[in-house]
């Protein structure tokens, strides 16, 4: 089944949030307009949106304020992906040219701050204190794990729990933020906003273990990124982590280059990398559902659940 299917019961109201988020970003500034839209319509699968929607459903859903917290955090994400693409020095995002290609460093800097200010402004609307407490203590984390995964680069030692901290501020962090506000902000019980947040956090390192995993096996057309970008920019991943056990693997990993960049992939792959981080990947995948089941039982509930079996199963 289609992603889609699983919550096309919230398609008008995200619609409206397409819409929001389209006028939250125009700008009387030329160029920041043209680069904040092109960013927007690269597309995306508003994941975050989506949490946030479907976590208000367990409290006194509105659409006039969930549509604020939903784009303020599509916002800050897509802010993340401008400053992350800079830091890379990535060329293609979603299989489009990254807006640092597009233009240059600083056109992309600059983007991304005012995308992420844009949020901000747009969060001040939502009169719910633990929001913006649950949220800014969020962006810390957030921040700091940029910062290490600036010095993670191209070190060969580190650990399965370097990764996973990493991981945690990269990506599930936020899905997590984006299910807990979603409920907080629809006056959900402190108990349900607190078993969505776990939910967030499991299903966020499940997909971002997952997408690790695409960047070996995936084609430039499915992950809209040539295969082995990660690894050629320095990032390790789950898979490599393992492969490296071997030490005579790893010395070889280390010689990465565009040369012989199919070669390590297969190397990765054949040495039992995948089916690792497939198995790790997994394990979060039942916390979350296990998690689901404390929830109360409705559409909402059903959508979540079907979204974290699709994660999980992702061209798998």
């Amino acid at each position: 089944m289609k992603l889609k299917l699983m919550y096309n019961f919230l398609q008008s109201d995200l619609d409206i949030i397409e819409q929001e988020l389209e006028d939250t970003i125009a700008s009387e500034h030329p160029l920041l307009q043209q680069a904040s839209m092109h960013l927007l319509k690269a597309g995306g699968k508003r994941i975050r949106p989506v949490f946030v929607l479907l976590a208000g459903k367990f409290g006194n859903y509105d659409i006039d304020v969930m549509k604020r917290v939903a784009v303020c955090l599509e916002l800050i994400h897509m802010a993340s992906l401008v400053h992350d693409d800079v830091i890379d020095d990535a060329e293609l995002r979603r299989g489009k040219k990254t807006i640092k290609a597009k233009w240059d460093n600083r056109v992309a800097m600059y983007t991304g701050d005012y995308i992420f200010a844009r949020s901000l402004e747009l969060l001040t609307m939502i009169e719910k204190p633990d929001a913006h407490q649950i949220l800014s203590k969020s962006l810390v984390e957030v921040c700091v794990g940029e910062i290490d995964q600036i010095q993670d680069k191209f070190n060969w030692d580190q650990n399965l729990r370097t990764y996973l901290r990493r991981i945690k501020r990269k990506t599930a962090l936020l899905i997590a933020v984006s299910c807990q506000i979603g409920a907080v902000a629809s006056d959900a019980t402190e108990d349900i906003h607190k078993q969505l947040y776990k939910f967030g956090y499991y299903i966020g390192m499940s997909y971002q273990i997952i997408d690790d995993i695409l960047d070996f096996i995936g084609t430039e057309e499915e992950i809209g990124k040539p295969a082995g970008s990660d690894l050629m920019q320095g990032n390790i991943t789950l898979p490599v982590l393992y492969a490296m056990r071997d030490e005579q693997l790893k010395q070889k990993i280390k010689t990465i280059s565009e040369e012989n960049r199919k070669e390590i992939l297969s190397l990765v792959i054949e040495s039992g990398g995948i089916e690792y981080s497939k198995e790790i990947s997994d394990r979060y995948l039942e916390k979350a559902l296990d998690v689901l089941n404390e929830l109360p039982d409705g559409r909402a509930r059903k959508a979540l659940k079907g979204i974290a079996k699709y994660i999980g199963k992702r061209k798998f």
